[in-house]
């Protein structure tokens, strides 16, 4: 008899979405132990070690568990069109709770393509947040991907596989977390050289300062040069420069302490 799949996770918990195109939706978080990268801002960090070995069965009986309070409830009502348009408005058409796996980095356990492939024949709406150094090619076209784009500030854009861009499709997203004017510049420059926004969703998601207690030794220093840039004049140098992205904050640190675990 074979030995049961499983990985090593993290945490599994019933949330809203902090982020992304599906953000304010009810989400089952699936977060996996284990990354590769060190990004300067990483406020996870507790999940690179953290977590214990759990099998495909018991984290699907986790999520169908958390997931029972909505089973009566239909999809959200897909009008004139199913998915997500091409500027990425709001998602239509899918089942509530989604479900996202993030990390750490999950694309680092190979097994978890397979229990994504098995939570897409359940009709669960699968997201992914991935760095974006790993192929994203090995998931089922079902998972919807959000990309990382890995700007100059998180010591790590050395680590960007820019293969994966070929791969993007329209109901995937790309994220690009920026902390600094020389970020900003970065990110332009990326849009102009690959035509991001023709291939899906852009984000433009600001760097939240952690606080001491979330800055793990093992982080990468922040390269210089650097010149801090704030969410305004984030905001206000996308609406001067026209550029066809999503700003986004992190909702869930709006509302809960930015610290806090499970929400």
């Amino acid at each position: 008899m074979s030995e049961p799949q499983t990985l090593v996770v993290n945490e599994i918990y019933l949330s809203l979405q902090g982020e992304s195109t599906f953000a304010g939706l009810p989400c089952v978080f699936v977060r996996l132990t284990g990354c590769n990268l060190r990004c300067s801002y990483c406020d996870t960090a507790y999940a690179f070690r953290e977590g214990k070995p759990m099998a495909f069965e018991t984290i699907l009986a986790e999520i169908d568990r958390l997931a029972t309070p909505y089973s009566q409830i239909p999809p959200i009502p897909a009008g004139k069109s199913s998915g997500i348009d091409p500027v990425g408005s709001a998602p239509v058409g899918h089942r509530l709770p989604i479900v996202e796996f993030t990390g750490g980095e999950p694309l680092l356990q190979a097994r978890s393509a397979d229990l994504m492939r098995q939570l897409c024949d359940r009709g669960y709406t699968v997201l992914v947040e991935t760095s974006g150094a790993h192929d994203i090619s090995i998931l089922d076209p079902r998972v919807r991907r959000i990309v990382d784009l890995k700007a100059p500030s998180s010591g790590e854009t050395h680590r960007n596989r820019l293969a994966n861009l070929e791969h993007l499709r329209p109901t995937d997203e790309l994220k690009l977390v920026l902390g600094s004017r020389e970020d900003y510049e970065w990110a332009k420059q990326m849009l102009r050289e690959h035509k991001l926004e023709t291939r899906c969703p852009v984000l433009f998601s600001w760097v939240a300062p952690l606080q001491a207690h979330q800055k793990d030794p093992s982080l990468k220093t922040i390269p210089l040069p650097f010149t801090s840039i704030s969410r305004q004049e984030l905001v206000e140098a996308i609406v001067a420069d026209a550029l066809p992205v999503r700003f986004q904050l992190q909702m869930h640190k709006f509302i809960w302490s930015p610290d806090l675990r499970g929400v």
